[in-house]
């Protein structure tokens, strides 16, 4: 019986060097992915910019939730970056440990860090297998099966703020565009009282579907 008992495989040092390269591959997938979002962001920022020359209220309002969405997805590949980087310092602690102690000891700070990761769908293919191979190794405790499901946070983009697509919308199109108005001339429109709702409607849902279906990586 070795260091972890019957779980030993491996000396602790070379399980920690294949975690902490695993881990940074993976971060470097998630920089990819950031990327490849926020080109994506600006490709859809341009398509609004048409859609409100000629008119067209509720494609805007369509395209600035893709935003929003996009966004709030690039918020959350950033703060699996962050844990990735508490697993990291987590396996560096892990080495004075070994060299003190002699065997890989229990790690909160990782354990939490793990418990976030195996929820980002971008990851969790790896994260789980990873997770796993430290509950053998003895770092983490063993997580609940329903832990490793695909865990999305269930928010509904028809649900999203209203002001944060305003907002949007206002930015995007230099102050022309405030609450989406059905109509953009050349001169800049009289702002609408805060309050109006922007909504699509039935009439214009085929432009719509055919946007959403360029932008349908953004979702994923």
């Amino acid at each position: 019986m070795g260091l972890f008992g019957r779980t030993q495989q491996k000396p602790p040092k070379e399980l920690i060097d294949e975690w902490t390269k695993k881990i940074r591959r993976e971060s470097r997938g998630i920089d990819r992915q950031i990327r490849d979002i926020q080109r994506e962001q600006e490709k859809v920022k341009r398509s609004i910019k048409d859609a409100a020359k000629k008119g067209q209220k509720d494609v805007c309002v369509v395209l600035a939730k893709e935003i929003v969405q996009s966004k709030r997805a690039v918020s959350k590949l950033y703060a699996s970056k962050a844990h990735m980087n508490s697993v990291t310092l987590g396996m560096r602690n892990q080495l004075a440990v070994v060299r003190v102690a002699g065997a890989l000891q229990r790690s909160t700070d990782v354990m939490k860090a793990m418990q976030s990761l195996v929820k980002v769908p971008e990851i969790q293919a790896t994260m789980r297998d990873l997770s796993k191979e430290m509950m053998k190794a003895g770092i983490i405790e063993e997580m609940l099966e329903d832990t490793f499901e695909s865990m999305e946070d269930g928010e509904d983009m028809e649900e999203a703020a209203e002001e944060e697509i305003d907002k949007i919308l206002f930015e995007i199109t230099a102050g022309a565009l405030g609450k989406a108005p059905s109509k953009v001339t050349d001169a800049l429109p009289e702002m609408e009282p805060q309050g109006a709702t922007a909504a699509s409607d039935e009439e214009s849902e085929e432009d719509i579907e055919a946007m959403q279906s360029r932008l349908e990586a953004l979702r994923s």
